[in-house]
């Protein structure tokens, strides 16, 4: 088993056989069909009241519906990206596309919790690989010196289509029906998909994708991968803490759109909204944290564990203090600023993975660390929430999940404390590698 370092330089020169203002088109549509994506995802959260009146749902089933999407994530991302990079890149995002698209108007036509459900774990199934092979393929066509700029810009497309997604089907269900809400979604993944399909040529991507490979120089079998991924207790930490702590972020931003329903008595559309606008808080924060972290660790890798233990603090006493306060422009006040830390982990624990796994697998560690955030995170969280909620109401269930922080901050510490020898143990057998 050989692992190199990827080559900048390498790299520049494969990228530069894609013409610059193409490889910008590809961004554009790669990035829209990821707002689809989580506008398809997040619709459900708005509408959760109508569906809860309209079929007599208890909040564990609502929950059920939010979290099956994000289970099914955790479970296949891994495999199908992998096949997606076999089969190839554009053609995989396509089908994709149209799966949770055709999915998503499966959802508008659904008449009871059992079509529902079936046809949530569909939309699941078309996202799951979605954002790694995305950003694998953006990264293919552009020049390594922009890929954090690419990498942060991408991702933070999830948040900006959650927020259309739950302000927009909002507004939708309460003139038209929440039914129309998903057809919306629907119609407006398979317009981009054809426009994706026209635009985006397998042929040019799949040549530069193949000139990556090559250049490269990685075989690794199965058995190797696996070692490679888990290779350290410092890596498994950092996964762990960053599915522990996406746990908080998933379980409120799914329930919030009916806690301001519930207990500020906003009409689902005006809820759909208010809660969008803590959907944005958290996304502005990923962002915000992972510039804060880059600066306070610079020269000093080992920082960015403190940094993430930080963020866990910090959201869980903001967030759990404006649950315990009455409802009122105070508790709102602390829950935006609680949102706007709880996923900051989120850049930390990217590097960190990034520092403690080779270069050649980055692809299949980021997708790992895609299935610990689904599994222990945005996949229980919506689901234990509801499950709480309906034994202790949906205040007490909010008021409880905060502590999930206190796991996180404990993965956090412990991968702290072995990070300086897993990486040095990891340095001695990649020489030429460089923590940032």
């Amino acid at each position: 088993m050989e692992l190199h370092c990827a080559n900048p330089a390498v790299s520049d020169a494969a990228a530069s056989t894609i013409p610059r203002r193409y490889a910008w088109v590809v961004f554009a549509l790669t990035f829209g069909l990821l707002l689809s994506d989580y506008m398809s995802r997040q619709v459900l959260n708005a509408v959760f009241p109508l569906l809860k009146a309209a079929w007599g749902l208890s909040d564990t089933q609502l929950g059920s519906l939010s979290s099956v999407v994000a289970l099914m994530v955790g479970l296949l991302t891994l495999p199908l990206s992998v096949l997606a990079d076999r089969w190839g890149r554009v053609k995989s995002l396509v089908l994709m596309a149209l799966l949770w698209s055709f999915a998503t108007l499966g959802c508008a036509l659904a008449t009871h919790y059992g079509e529902m459900l079936a046809a949530r774990a569909i939309v699941g199934l078309g996202e799951a690989a979605y954002g790694s092979v995305g950003i694998a393929l953006i990264l293919s066509i552009f020049p390594a010196h922009l890929r954090s700029t690419l990498t942060g810009a991408f991702m933070a497309g999830g948040a900006f289509g959650s927020v259309l997604g739950m302000a927009l089907g909002g507004y939708v269900a309460v003139r038209f029906g929440w039914r129309w809400s998903f057809g919306v979604m629907a119609l407006f993944g398979m317009v981009l998909v054809a426009v994706y399909w026209m635009t985006v040529t397998e042929k040019r991507i799949a040549s530069n994708q193949a000139r990556e490979v090559r250049t490269d120089g990685t075989r690794i079998g199965l058995r190797g991968l696996v070692s490679a991924l888990f290779s350290s207790v410092s890596v498994i930490c950092a996964y762990i803490g960053s599915g522990l702590q996406l746990f908080i972020m998933a379980a409120v931003l799914a329930w919030m759109p009916s806690y301001l329903n519930r207990y500020y008595g906003l009409a689902p559309d005006k809820a759909g909204a208010g809660a969008a606008v803590f959907v944005l808080i958290g996304g502005i924060g990923m962002v915000v944290c992972g510039i804060a972290t880059d600066r306070l660790s610079r020269g000093v890798p080992a920082r960015k564990w403190l940094t993430a233990i930080a963020y866990c603090a910090v959201s869980f006493v903001l967030i759990g203090l404006a649950f315990r306060l009455p409802a009122g422009p105070l508790q709102l006040v602390l829950l935006g600023a609680g949102l706007l830390v709880v996923a900051g982990t989120s850049g930390p624990a990217g590097a960190m993975v990034a520092n403690l796994t080779p270069s050649a697998i980055h692809a299949s560690a980021f997708a790992t660390l895609t299935l610990a955030n689904n599994l222990l995170g945005m996949a229980p969280g919506p689901l234990v929430t509801g499950f709480l909620a309906d034994r202790i109401g949906l205040l007490g269930a909010l008021q409880t999940i905060p502590l999930v922080s206190l796991g996180a901050m404990l993965a956090f510490t412990l991968g702290r404390l072995r990070y300086t020898r897993d990486l040095r143990r990891l340095d001695s057998l990649r020489p030429h590698a460089a923590a940032q």
